[in-house]
């Protein structure tokens, strides 16, 4: 009887120690219909949107992002400075290596697939179909084009 009492006595600790952190933390779940799809960002070619999901990808810290591509949409050769993490959502994603593009030298990256590399690794990418990937990291999120020209956010 005593190791019954006992027993129910830290099962009611854990309970409410989870039950107080639960109350510390906000869900944050994102329904696909219910995302705020904007232009941009300012530093992808035009014709991208964007969804933050969590946290500031321009800032310190971790974050997650929905990007949007229409058909045929192409990102020029770039580097990060930090790791990059993408799932792709829907559509066809694909990953080029080197300092060209040159989408013979392609990884064709399907709904479902997951994919991370290094930071500095020289890349390029393009869709197939309208395609939206989810990329996740640890911020502030930037992208360094290798040709100037390529570079969106010179332009005028």
């Amino acid at each position: 009887m005593k190791y019954i009492i006992t027993f129910a006595v830290v099962i009611g600790f854990v309970s409410r120690a989870l039950a107080q952190t639960d109350e510390k933390h906000d869900a944050s779940i994102h329904q696909p219909a219910q995302i705020n799809w904007q232009q941009g960002p300012a530093s992808l070619p035009p014709g991208a949107k964007f969804a933050v999901l969590e946290g500031d990808p321009t800032k310190d810290g971790p974050f997650t992002m929905r990007l949007l591509f229409p058909d045929s949409y192409k990102v020029p050769p770039h580097t990060h400075p930090k790791v990059e993490h993408v799932t792709v959502i829907t559509g066809i994603f694909n990953l080029g290596m080197g300092e060209k593009f040159d989408q013979s030298a392609g990884h064709e990256m399907p709904a479902g697939t997951f994919g991370s590399w290094p930071a500095g690794m020289k890349h390029f990418a393009w869709v197939k179909g309208e395609t939206i990937i989810q990329l996740h990291g640890i911020g502030p999120w930037t992208i360094n084009y290798l040709n100037p020209v390529d570079d969106p956010r010179q332009k005028k």
